[in-house]
């Protein structure tokens, strides 16, 4: 058993940020992570980091661009928090060393982004999320923080009370992939999850294959609530043949899109009369399937994004990187042709139910950055958003699970007085483990939140021996279905049913695939006897994560009868904030998913935001 202060799960930007920010709280700090820090997916992110730092800018024009592009589905104290915090702790990182791009003069460059009042997306040349990740694990090696990687976190160690709210994390088990061991790391005072989206359970992405929703799965199995799963961000630039993202810049520096026909569709078919192409990223993305699915796309596929005429030099010093990306993908050369796009998924808006701070409703548990939901982004995340998401909520995460004191939290979490029960969800079948044999080790549930209410030790030390029974299951059906199989079937129904347009049959078809597909991982088996480096039963493990978080975005997806932001419903074309301005919560309740609404927070600091209509 290993045992420290807090433990962070995770090792990309929030996770970074959380363990130096733990470490500078005084705590004894340790990082568990599948991956080296700097393999992490943040260093895939290429746009920037918005933070109001120049005159003219403002961080109440910030939050209000972020209100307005969550389609008002964002908590108001979350969106100030980050509004507020994000021009400091960029700051931060420029005395760290980021090597944010400049101006002749010298000042830190700003370029414009989707959905934004004001050109505030910090950025260093295509690179930023790469910069940003090297940065960070340079304070992490200076103050000596311990990194255990290439360990992979398999579950949580939670208390069982019947309420969630009751309950309290210990620590977490992990598999050493390099020795094969499964050991327990206690955590005396919080465990952090900080591990990304839910990307691979689509087959068309940018995530990469380590973006497997563990997790949302874990903390959701453990008790806590996940926070308006439905909305998915489909990024409207990503390469056809990978998925590889094309990074919004592009259309900040003054990118083109073009139909088959030449047309500057933004523009001249009315999608966003005002910002063309720097419309938020949903309209953005539906704009360009519509122009496919009406027969006006390149190849019936995908759309020309153009920008040549920004000229060599300006195309080298800011987005270098894309021209390497289109030549080494789709073997195009971004100085003299266009770009094949299309949209891909890349966000999950949704997430860990969290406060300002972090804070689950398991005492001891805390998530920040893409895993979790604030909520920041609601309904639609615009672009530059997503990593000062990372450096102010991973920051407040690690000072308050070391015991800082940050101020009594505006939001709540867990359900409580305040929250309004779904009646009806209408699933065309049981979701969850309805009909499954719980015994099995291969359910998973021996490792659910299975601790009982006892000393912190024994809780840690039961969630141990409930994986290693788990494990040798696996590895003795070596004649099981593959894990591999499952989850290529979970990503086409998702990518065919749960995609940018949406239809009721579509998503009840897509739930009852994923039935299906938790029925086979009953008779899952891993191949690889190797007890070293058996990345096949790390990703058996994943398969098993994927499962449970696609249940529940497509459970929201079926409930949620409405069109807001990234949330297309064929159904209904409108946005009902008479009905609909309210989170959607989804519990695990003993192996059933439970669903549940909780008011938005349109009350900030100041004012109350207004829902108004929202166009570009």
């Amino acid at each position: 058993m290993y045992e420290h202060d807090v433990i962070v799960v995770g090792a990309g930007g929030a996770g970074l940020r959380a363990a130096i920010a733990a470490h500078e709280a005084g705590a004894d700090v340790a990082m568990v992570t599948k991956l080296h820090p700097v393999r992490s997916h943040t260093g895939a992110a290429e746009g920037g980091i918005n933070a109001a730092i120049r005159d003219g800018d403002d961080w109440e024009l910030h939050a209000y661009d972020t209100m307005k592009g969550s389609d008002y589905l964002g908590d108001a104290p979350a969106i100030e928090t980050l509004a507020q915090d994000s021009p400091e702790d960029t700051i931060t990182l420029e005395h760290w060393g980021m090597p944010f791009s400049r101006e002749e003069d010298g000042t830190v460059s700003q370029r414009p982004f989707g959905g934004l009042s004001f050109p505030r997306t910090t950025y260093a040349g295509a690179e930023t999320g790469h910069h940003l990740l090297h940065t960070m694990y340079e304070q992490v090696v200076k103050r000596g923080i311990q990194v255990y990687d290439e360990w992979y976190v398999m579950n949580l160690a939670v208390t069982d009370e019947p309420d969630p709210n009751d309950r309290s994390c210990h620590g977490v088990v992990a598999y050493d992939v390099q020795s094969g061991q499964i050991q327990g790391f206690k955590a005396n005072d919080g465990v952090i999850l900080a591990t990304g989206g839910p990307g691979q359970a689509f087959d068309h992405t940018t995530n990469a294959v380590s973006c497997t929703g563990d997790g949302q799965a874990m903390a959701y199995r453990a008790g806590v609530p996940l926070e308006d799963m439905e909305f998915v961000q489909f990024h409207p630039t990503t390469l056809p043949s990978t998925g590889v993202l094309i990074s919004e810049g592009v259309r900040g520096e003054g990118g083109i899109l073009y139909n088959e026909d030449g047309e500057r569709f933004m523009f001249e078919h009315g999608y966003a009369n005002n910002d063309g192409e720097l419309a938020s990223r949903d309209v953005v993305s539906r704009a360009e399937l519509t122009e496919v699915n009406e027969g006006r796309g390149v190849e019936d596929e995908y759309v020309n994004l153009d920008m040549r005429h920004l000229g060599e030099e300006r195309i080298m010093d800011r987005l270098e990187n894309i021209l390497h990306l289109a030549e080494d993908f789709e073997g195009v050369d971004g100085l003299v042709e266009p770009m094949p796009v299309k949209p891909g998924q890349h966000y999950e808006m949704g997430g860990i139910e969290t406060d300002e701070n972090g804070a689950t409703c398991v005492d001891g548990l805390y998530a920040a950055g893409e895993c979790a939901c604030v909520s920041v982004h609601g309904a639609n995340r615009l672009g530059g958003n997503a990593l000062p998401e990372l450096i102010v909520f991973g920051k407040r995460a690690g000072r308050h699970a070391a015991g800082e004191e940050l101020g009594a939290a505006e939001i709540l979490t867990g359900y409580g007085d305040d929250v309004e029960d779904e009646t009806d969800v209408g699933a065309p079948v049981e979701p969850g483990l309805a009909g499954i044999d719980e015994t099995s080790p291969a359910s998973g549930v021996a490792a659910d939140g299975s601790g009982q209410t006892m000393a912190s030790d024994a809780v840690l030390e039961q969630a141990v021996e409930a994986e290693r029974t788990r494990v040798d299951h696996l590895m003795d059906t070596d004649d099981g279905v593959n894990h591999a199989d499952i989850r290529s079937k979970l990503q086409r129904a998702m990518t065919d049913y749960v995609n940018v347009f949406r239809t009721e049959d579509g998503v009840k078809k897509a739930l009852e695939i994923i039935r299906e597909c938790r029925e086979e991982y009953q008779r899952v088996g891993v191949s690889d006897p190797s007890r070293t480096f058996n990345t096949d039963l790390q990703m058996t493990y994943e398969t098993r994560n994927l499962i449970d978080v696609a249940e529940t975005i497509a459970l929201g997806a079926l409930v949620r009868n409405e069109f807001r932001g990234a949330h297309w419903r064929q159904e209904n074309q409108i946005r009902d904030d008479e009905n609909w301005l309210k989170h959607t919560m989804i519990t695990w309740d003993d192996g059933a998913p439970s669903i549940w609404y909780r008011p938005v927070i349109l009350e900030g600091e100041e004012k109350t935001y207004e829902p108004k209509v929202r166009s570009y």
